[in-house]
């Protein structure tokens, strides 16, 4: 029996729940006859807010009868009451709950009419200055014309967490772009893929298939792929992958191939024969591939300008002062080798040396009056730099400088680096794009030394260009294997090391005096956080604070995931009421450890950068977040640009270091256990590793080498180029 469709009107009292997408919220309304609970995919709405809902009454099994809304179409409150509770939400910058009493006590139920045509006058409730009122006004006019745009995407069907999103990046021409060409949104609006964008452009009348259709499914194909490192995908592994997202049958591949021929004809995309397959990818990463190798040849052929005694050099390497540094031969070897090339890579795990050998090669060319700049791919990993040389040393980003009004470094192939020297460290974590900028920008006559560990996770943007440097063969490398034996005394130094050669971590060990590595044997996912508590209380008897203990964990998802981990910590390690803002479900308080989770040149914050929340405001609904000794404004609608940071993923800890990490590791994260994963997670641990989770989860992961080889063509770029 189909479901009777009702409609009810009333006032939201409070919302139960809002999932952390925007997509479900749980709330109480309030109708003139009754008073229930209504759950739904809805708009983003706020507490006062007069609504009006369409749906049907089910019955939960936890929590009784409840109304079950599909649509809804928001009000403006015409209450008292209902004004002040919409006023004091936030929903309107510049006006809290202290604002929202005084100016409902001074204009009553006129006051948005006043905000509308007469806003000088809120002048006359004490506290509006000239700056709130323009504030306010602002807000008020964002959130007219963003309701516009709500109420044209309900219609379409759309979830309404995105519309905050496209109002932002299209201010009032975002209803004609979405009418023009709705798959737009898939490349230029930050959240929102080629699903969403789909569903939109199917309410609008597009056509299965529309050729717009068809080129924005497969240019999201290459983004999916580049997601996961890849620049280009097999030609019937394409098929494959795009078929089911664009609901094609075999019959219609002929479609398919006619997109893929518009887009090849228009520049947009490769077609690459190798090894007796065809490649397809964006012609922006095959362009940026031959450059990059361009660049590579454009060093290596210019001669470099420095002389060094290399004799001499050599002597002090072998026999050094009283004092210095005892260099083992693969660092003598690594420092002739920087010295003697105009591009070197070094390489080597934990404890083999390379910061001794950094801090050497420093020293000799500090003496030489040789121009040095020390730089690596993240903030924390430029100020470990720093602190372990004694160098000054900055992010990549920084050195090149990116200016947000043309969208581009300022230091290029046409205003180059003034270096001669230039070494970055953790370049495992550099992606094909910031490789070739950096490259680009050195002067012919500078040298290149590339410091890291290809051992750890590829770079969270797509290529793997450490990996593929080395085994081109071309460029000079020196692998550091010589444990050092004072780090050998560090469990967490030899358990790397085991991993790495695809044995099982030990608690035990001979050589091993510092019981830095702690394994948790634990089957049940659902008993985590028990031992998380009990883990942060031994922490504390260690002398170890809670601001300097990491949880690393494998994915976001699930009950061991960033998600459900952040949001226990949060309350475990702040109980007490702080000042807060609530975006999507989402809850930040003063205090709390955030991470950036895109680029912002803008705001010179970086993908992956952790800071803490110094200040919020609730009236002016904005916080500040100190990343080091810089502090950043964020207002409301730039809050999904931070996630809460006391549990982050494994990727996003690479070119950190924690004085504690936590790791927990279980079957349900199969689908992305391999080797490095684990190396890596075990990498970031400086003084503490606690390893929590099943033996069979950890063997699985140790076993799995080289899972998710990555299909890039440098290496044979390289190789046929030089």
């Amino acid at each position: 029996m189909e479901q009777q469709t009702e409609v009810l009107s009333g006032a939201v009292e409070r919302i139960i729940f809002q999932s952390a997408d925007g997509d479900f919220v749980v709330f109480v309304l309030v109708a003139s006859t009754l008073s229930t609970t209504v759950r739904g995919s809805l708009p983003t709405i706020r507490e006062g807010q007069d609504i009006e809902v369409e749906g049907s009454w089910t019955t939960h099994p936890k929590f009784g009868k409840q109304f079950l809304a599909t649509r809804c179409l928001q009000k403006i409150p015409t209450t008292l009451t209902g004004l002040t509770k919409y006023l004091a939400s936030g929903v309107i910058r510049g006006i809290g709950e202290v604002y929202a009493e005084k100016l409902i006590q001074h204009f009553g139920d006129k006051i948005l009419q006043i905000i509308e045509h007469e806003p000088h006058r809120l002048k006359e409730v004490g506290g509006f200055a000239e700056r709130r009122i323009a504030l306010v006004t602002e807000s008020w006019k964002t959130q007219r014309e963003t309701a516009q745009i709500m109420v044209f995407l309900q219609d379409k069907g759309v979830s309404p967490a995105y519309a905050n999103k496209i109002f932002k990046c299209y201010g009032t021409s975002a209803l004609s772009v979405l009418q023009e060409n709705p798959y737009r949104l898939a490349d230029e609006v930050w959240g929102i893929g080629f699903t969403t964008a789909d569903a939109i452009a199917k309410n609008l009348g597009f056509t299965k298939a529309d050729i717009r259709r068809l080129t924005a499914g497969i240019s999201y194909v290459f983004s999916t792929a580049s997601a996961q490192g890849h620049l280009y995908v097999e030609r019937t592994k394409l098929w494959d992958k795009a078929a089911p997202i664009l609901t094609l049958e075999a019959e219609e591949a002929p479609l398919f191939e006619q997109a893929f021929t518009l887009l090849l004809s228009q520049g947009k995309v490769v077609s690459i024969p190798f090894e007796g397959l065809e490649y397809r990818g964006l012609a922006t990463n095959y362009e940026t591939e031959q450059a990059l190798v361009e660049h590579i040849n454009r060093l290596l052929k210019t001669p470099s300008p420095k002389t060094f005694n290399s004799a001499q050099l050599y002597q002090e390497l072998r026999v050094p002062k009283p004092g210095e540094f005892d260099l083992h031969e693969g660092q003598q070897q690594g420092i002739m080798t920087a010295l003697s090339n105009k591009i070197a890579i070094i390489t080597g795990g934990p404890g083999t040396g390379k910061t001794t050998l950094v801090k050497k090669l420093i020293s000799f060319l500090g003496r030489e009056q040789v121009t040095i700049k020390l730089a690596a791919p993240t903030g924390r990993a430029a100020k470990r730099l720093m602190e372990s040389t004694g160098h000054f040393a900055t992010t990549l980003h920084r050195l090149l400088e990116f200016d947000p009004a043309n969208g581009h470094f300022v230091h290029n192939a046409r205003n180059t680096l003034k270096v001669d020297f230039l070494i970055v460290d953790e370049v495992s974590m550099v992606d094909l794009f910031l490789a070739y900028s950096l490259i680009q920008a050195l002067p012919s006559t500078a040298h290149l030394v590339l410091i890291g560990d290809c051992n750890q996770l590829p770079s969270v943007g797509p290529g793997n260009i450490l990996r593929d440097l080395i085994e081109s063969d071309k460029i000079p490398n020196v692998m550091l294997t010589e444990i050092f034996r004072q780090a050998r005394s560090s469990l967490i130094v030899v358990n790397a090391h085991r991993i790495n050669h695809g044995e099982f971590p030990t608690t035990t060990d001979p050589e091993a005096t510092l019981k830095d590595f702690v394994f948790i044997k634990e089957t049940e996912p659902e008993n985590l956080q028990g031992h998380i508590k009990r883990a942060f209380e031994e922490c504390k008897r260690r002398g170890f604070p809670p601001a300097s203990i990491q949880l690393l964990t494998p994915m976001n998802r699930g009950i061991a995931g960033t998600q459900v981990l952040n949001a226990f910590l949060q309350s475990y390690l702040h109980p007490e009421q702080r000042p807060m803002l609530t975006n999507f479900g989402t809850k930040y308080h003063q205090g709390d450890r955030v991470m950036q989770i895109r680029n912002n040149y803008d705001k010179n914050v970086f993908n992956g950068d952790i800071g803490s929340i110094a200040s919020i405001d609730l009236e002016a609904q904005s916080l500040e977040v100190k990343f080091g000794e810089r502090v950043v404004p964020y207002d409301a609608s730039e809050l999904d640009e931070l996630v809460l940071a006391y549990a982050t993923t494994i990727h996003k800890s690479q070119g950190s270091e924690y004085p504690v990490a936590i790791i927990p590791l279980f079957m349900q994260h199969f689908m992305l256990l391999q080797r490095n994963l684990l190396y890596t997670a075990i990498t970031r641990a400086k003084k503490l590793c606690i390893l929590i989770g099943e033996p069979r989860a950890i063997a699985m992961t140790i076993k799995k080498e080289d899972a998710h080889k990555r299909m890039t063509f440098l290496k044979s770029m390289i190789q046929k180029s030089l």
